[in-house]
């Protein structure tokens, strides 16, 4: 069982007292909300008397006990705002016990109140609510890393990236640009979706769970059926359900889609990522560039309110129209080497001269994709479409209408990462079924990420889908760009982790050996300090004032150690 510590444990004792006087911690009646923290502080005016009467609701972040008069900051979804509150407007019939007890000595911050009131300006001109009646709404029974700061020096600042993710609740409470991101994010997805919604293209779902993993070349996360007692995969894109509802009659399709892809992790890929993915019919990839970036500089405008945007301290502009090259060209730039009509193994002795690392199982698009990657993508900072990869890069694109050898797709590349993939998509059956065929070489060959061959695709195409464009966008890159993220963990609310390690607690014994005596490493634990490590991360002076405090808060009757027993207890000589 988790040891709690001092803070934890007097919480709860607090939760206690509270319930033993007749108040509910966790009441089940609503509280009427009638203002928020932003529109009190964007609307108030006392000319016009207006918050007269308002009631408010959110966490107690911080707190200035002065007597029979107290302040505090309440937290709404909004943001904060001061609440003044006095012992004669609460205790009206003379007793104080909710002011003197309840709100001084069993409330603690992080705990959800509800206050009624009216608005007002102090003697110093901060806006603030006094307060007339409070509820309390919620108990917190772990404390908030809240922020202090004195003489310029931060303290108790919740930035560890890996408590962060893994605690994004307490990262959203005490850190409030991080809720911005997601606000940002939420936007970005509804000015696409008005942008597509107003060009009549409709919003679909597919399945998830999918017999055959189709639309990308990844490796997928396998699960299990048991009704039916077959395998089914979690999908890797949604392209080729989407492109059957084209065959289907539909003009224009896109879906907003949780994919899955069970490869490696890193600042840019988590395994559960969110892709939007459109198609239209009768539509080509040069048409698509011009749509995609005009959707770009609006999501940008509308999201920053201007297209020149900061990333990774470079100024990136989203102003259309944006360049393009030809990937043959953009590989001949960097390296002096022109891919085209190259075979297997000259583009595989090619890598070997450019220094590019490659394996066995690699093709011949896995081994130009191999060089683009090591010598042009890194330099492709402002937005740029990189356009007509060859046949062996784009097993569902259609052939190039003026090269045989090359397909219609771009790519569109931002601060030298992809941001979307688009196609003039392949329509032509038996031209389907034979890179299907190829790709089944490859996988039988070693490629892990190679397609499966979906024959049911391949029976509607043979019912005939008309021209078509295809577009992806990973949404979760386009946010970091949009919001200058460095990692995909900061735009994703609760990012795949490794599981979190646990703290044994380390037997008395080990205490005993450092020369701390068993009574005091009994107090050690409960005060939270379950192993004799974390003692060596303490201040020294600091731990004897704590240890100290706690013996004889809890009257506990130890006799106290010095000041430089301590230091050695925490590995200081």
């Amino acid at each position: 069982m988790e040891q709690l510590s001092e803070q934890e444990q007097l919480r709860r004792q607090s939760l206690a007292q509270l319930r033993s006087m007749g108040i509910d911690p966790y009441p089940a009646a609503r509280f009427e909300i009638t203002a928020t923290a932003r529109e009190i502080a964007d609307n108030y005016d006392p000319e016009k008397g207006n918050y007269s009467h308002v009631s408010i609701a959110g966490r107690m972040m911080s707190r200035r006990i002065m007597g029979s008069a107290s302040f505090f900051e309440l937290q709404d979804h909004t943001g904060r705002i001061q609440v003044y509150i006095r012992r004669d407007d609460i205790c009206p019939e003379g007793d104080p016990t909710l002011y003197n007890t309840v709100f001084k000595k069993l409330l603690d911050i992080g705990d959800f109140l509800g206050i009624e009131g009216f608005a007002f300006r102090t003697n110093t001109g901060e806006l603030s609510v006094h307060c007339q009646k409070f509820t309390l709404l919620s108990k917190s029974l772990r404390p908030l890393p809240v922020v202090k700061e004195k003489e310029g020096q931060t303290f108790d600042a919740f930035t560890d990236p890996e408590v962060r993710y893994r605690q994004r609740y307490v990262d959203l409470t005490v850190n409030p640009s991080v809720r911005e991101v997601f606000v940002k994010r939420a936007k970005i997805i509804s000015t696409m979706r008005e942008y597509f919604n107003e060009r009549g293209y409709l919003e679909v779902e597919t399945p998830i769970l999918q017999p055959i993993p189709g639309g990308a070349s990844a490796r997928p996360f396998i699960t299990h059926h048991n009704a039916l007692d077959i395998d089914f995969y979690m999908r890797i894109a949604t392209e080729l359900y989407l492109k059957r509802l084209i065959v289907g009659g539909f003009d224009g399709v896109y879906e907003f889609g949780k994919n899955f892809r069970n490869e490696g992790m890193d600042r840019t890929h988590n395994p559960e990522f969110t892709c939007m993915e459109l198609y239209v019919a009768y539509k080509d990839y040069i048409w698509m560039m011009e749509f995609v970036e005009q959707m770009l500089e609006r999501v940008a405008v509308a999201v920053n309110g201007t297209t020149e945007l900061t990333i990774d301290g470079k100024t990136v502009s989203f102003k259309a129209p944006f360049r393009r090259l030809t990937m043959t060209d953009a590989i001949r730039e960097k390296t002096g080497y022109d891919i085209t009509g190259r075979s297997e193994e000259e583009l595989r002795e090619a890598c070997r001269n450019l220094n590019v690392e490659t394996d066995e199982t690699m093709g011949k698009g896995k081994l130009i994709d191999a060089i683009f990657g090591q010598y042009c993508e890194g330099d492709l900072v402002q937005p740029t479409f990189i356009t007509d990869y060859p046949i062996e890069m784009s097993p569902l694109c259609k052939r190039h209408r003026g090269n045989p050898d090359l397909t219609e797709r771009f790519e569109l590349f931002v601060n030298g990462k992809e941001l979307a993939n688009a196609y003039s998509e392949l329509n032509d059956p038996i031209d389907q079924a034979e890179r299907f065929q190829e790709q089944l070489r490859l996988s039988e060959k070693g490629d892990d990420e190679a397609m499966f061959i979906d024959r049911d695709f391949v029976r509607a195409l043979e019912y005939g889908m008309p021209t078509c464009s295809g577009l992806g966008i990973g949404i979760d890159r386009l946010t970091m760009f949009m919001t200058n993220q460095p990692s995909i963990q900061d735009v994703l609310f609760f990012p795949t982790m490794r599981p979190e390690k646990r703290a044994v607690n380390d037997p008395i014994e080990r205490y005993v050996e450092m020369g701390i005596p068993a009574e005091w490493a009994e107090v050690m634990q409960k005060m939270g300090y379950v192993t004799t490590e974390s003692l060596k991360k303490l201040a020294p002076g600091k731990f004897f004032n704590d240890l100290c405090g706690f013996n004889k808060k809890n009257k506990l009757g130890l006799k106290a150690p010095s000041p430089d027993e301590v230091k050695r207890w925490c590995g200081e000589e």
